[in-house]
């Protein structure tokens, strides 16, 4: 079944120097449970992609269809609910807030979402667990390594238990043996739960690992 396609997505920021066209028609298909890879050299509209379709930013013109329902249709408050419940977001720099504990900081998007505290605590808990980090559950960022802050960052994508899950650069601040480390839990994740990854990444070994890749060149997409 197809969970996300893009069609005909442009994005043209303006500029001083004039409009600048990121993005030239992207048309694009996820089925459930896939890996996809998006590769591509830097400027080239990857995260600008990435944000439009997870909804953090809307396309200049085209369209985004999530099950067969038109994303951008949504109103703003039912589109901040559909991002909360549908899409999990890993990014390069992760993002934890400091003044929270890592359990804290994975129950968030639960807590915002209305779920009841212990079940968020529950989730959160299993998560972290699953990452490997039991023991690290009241530990706030900065007493964490960056392949531990990276993990709670995977544990929180996946607490609402997102059909899909957007990773920007998930390894670009991590040293190679760290990387291949969350590439692993990432794989578990969808062979196990069915979590469909979409990963934008310089990573040959990330890419290798996906069932398709797809590089953006000069604001279009293309196979291989």
């Amino acid at each position: 079944m197809i969970l996300l396609r893009a069609e005909g997505i442009r994005k043209v920021f303006l500029t001083e120097a004039g409009p600048l066209e990121v993005l030239k028609g992207i048309d694009l298909e996820i089925q459930e449970g896939e890996m996809v890879a998006v590769v591509g050299a830097s400027g080239a509209g990857k995260s600008t992609l990435l944000h439009i379709l997870g909804t953090i930013d809307r396309p200049t013109s085209g369209r985004v269809t999530f099950l067969g329902r038109d994303v951008f249709s949504l109103d703003d408050r039912a589109l901040a609910e559909f991002r909360n419940r549908s899409v999990g977001f890993v990014f390069q720099f992760h993002h934890l807030l400091p003044e929270f504990t890592a359990l804290e900081n994975v129950m968030m998007p639960a807590l915002i979402s209305g779920i009841p505290w212990q079940e968020a605590a529950d989730r959160a808990t299993r998560l972290l667990v699953a990452v490997g980090l039991k023991d690290r559950l009241s530990h706030r960022p900065g007493e964490l390594s960056g392949g531990e802050q990276q993990r709670v960052a995977v544990a929180r994508a996946l607490v609402m238990e997102p059909p899909l899950v957007l990773a920007d650069e998930p390894t670009g601040n991590l040293d190679t043996s760290t990387g291949m480390e969350l590439l692993g839990l990432l794989q578990r994740f969808n062979r196990e739960s069915g979590t469909t990854f979409l990963i934008v990444t310089h990573n040959p070994e990330i890419s290798r690992a996906c069932q398709r890749v797809f590089t953006m060149r000069d604001g279009m997409l293309s196979t291989g």
